[in-house]
């Protein structure tokens, strides 16, 4: 039997096109700054797990492109584009305008690339339900990015409420109308081009009905995340409709990704020449070690160290939210390591790299990043925001407290997955003193994802609600 690699996927992907009848396959013009999908293995667009040092990390490992996390439109429109002086990254902040005090370095920072290292890689996904909306903030990216992507597969409540995300899927209208919307305003002006991201519906009929009318709209791309809206990452993904939805892509000359169960490279082109999709996109499998993205002839899976190291070097060097990065690492590190729990009550970088045993080659850049992002104090006391206080009892801030929360979930979580206790599902949650509780590890993801969302909206909303009062 033939192996598969990257350069037998083309010859296989015609065999099988000739064996359809397809021997020559349509195309659509890819815009001279966009990107075809043809060929390409993809970091997944996930919140929280997709920041500027995960995608670093995906593409220093091999990925092709990535998507950065779902922004919702309303959380972009209002922001201000600028260069970090620092770091060289762009990014789009918004002042904050309430009274609260912000402690934290980079609270206002909504969105940020890194024009160097992301150049031509990077795709922008949308949180939208509204096309005017979709429109206006594409138009803050669009020249800083090689393609804009619209999320209408995510299923969580933060998404689907609002009617974005998966909630499109119920409203195909709305969806054409959005893609019709960027590819007339967008795709022209700009020079790149639009993709929609999309999950299996109930039947293959209604699979292909909204494809077709998805692929009609004047796209270059289609993710398909082989899973129905009500089904969760722990659910084997179905591959059943795969087939058929590429063939369908085919026809209309739009680029086809496979998401869904995809391991690491060698597994992505499997999988293309098996179903005859484009490309693949790793999302699970690259949050947990993004060298996922190396084939096996180049090195393979890195150990979790060495892609920590290079993970916490990128997070300072783009000055990443600390809580950003430290969640990152209770992903990264494995559960049953002694590291994990030494990393938990960490409240600085200097704290993390000495953990992690990385103080020679990144002490004195955890340095500068824990003074430049203030956690440290003067006297060199970590976590604390001033040095003056005078109270030995220090006040943990609304993100420690949000940290120490996850950091428990995820813990608990990882036991659960590693171990196979069944008993850890019961304890995902502290029992209050009444009452014992137990909270599923999906109910406690779509938590901590519609927190951030939240924060987003509500910044969004707030200079909106200053201009009419």
């Amino acid at each position: 039997m033939t192996s598969v690699t990257e350069e037998t996927v083309p010859a296989l992907a015609a065999t099988a096109a000739a064996a359809a009848g397809l021997t020559q396959q349509k195309r659509v013009p890819i815009p001279s700054r966009g990107v075809d999908y043809r060929g390409k293995v993809v970091l997944a667009p996930m919140v929280r797990s997709g920041e500027l040092p995960s995608r670093l990390l995906s593409l220093h490992y091999g990925a092709d492109l990535v998507w950065g996390p779902e922004t919702i439109d309303r959380a972009m429109i209002g922001t201000t584009r600028r260069i970090n002086p620092r770091t060289g990254c762009v990014e789009w902040t918004r002042v904050p305008t309430n009274n609260v005090k912000k402690e934290l370095y980079d609270e206002s920072v909504i969105y940020r690339i890194d024009p160097i290292r992301e150049a031509g890689r990077h795709i922008f996904q949308i949180g939208t339900s509204d096309p005017t909306r979709a429109v206006e903030c594409a138009k803050l990216v669009a020249a800083d990015v090689s393609g804009i992507d619209v999320n209408a597969g995510c299923p969580k409540p933060f998404s689907t409420h609002a009617g974005m995300g998966a909630a499109l899927l119920r409203t195909p209208d709305k969806l054409v109308s959005i893609l019709e919307a960027l590819c007339a305003e967008i795709k022209p002006a700009f020079d790149i081009g639009i993709s929609v991201k999309i999950r299996l519906l109930e039947t293959p009929a209604e699979t292909e009905t909204l494809v077709r009318r998805l692929c009609a709209t004047g796209i270059t791309g289609l993710t398909i995340h082989c899973r129905t809206t009500p089904m969760r990452p722990r659910e084997r993904a179905l591959r059943g409709q795969l087939r058929m939805i590429a063939d369908v892509c085919h026809e209309y000359g739009v680029a086809c990704v496979v998401n869904g169960d995809v391991e690491n490279r060698d597994h992505a082109f499997e999988l293309m020449a098996e179903y005859g999709t484009d490309g693949a996109m790793i999302a699970t499998c690259a949050e947990k070690n993004g060298s996922c993205f190396r084939a096996k002839a180049d090195g393979g899976l890195a150990p979790w160290e060495e892609a920590v190291a290079k993970y916490v070097k990128f997070a300072m060097e783009v000055e990443n939210k600390f809580h950003n990065t430290k969640f990152m690492l209770t992903q990264m590190v494995p559960g049953k390591s002694p590291k994990y729990k030494e990393l938990t009550p960490c409240k600085s970088y200097g704290k993390i790299v000495e953990v992690l045993g990385l103080t020679e080659e990144l002490g004195e850049l955890a340095k500068k990043t824990d003074e430049l992002m203030k956690l440290v104090s003067v006297d060199g006391q970590q976590g604390s925001s001033s040095g003056n206080d005078k109270s030995k009892v220090e006040k943990k801030t609304t993100e420690e407290k949000k940290d120490d929360l996850t950091n428990q979930q995820q813990e608990n979580l990882k036991r659960k997955r590693e171990d196979g206790d069944e008993e850890a599902e019961k304890q995902q949650a502290p029992p209050p003193p009444s009452k014992k509780i137990s909270i599923p590890a999906e109910v406690v993801e779509a938590v901590e994802a519609a927190v951030e969302q939240q924060q987003q909206q509500q910044q969004a909303e707030q200079p909106a609600a200053a201009a009419v009062a």
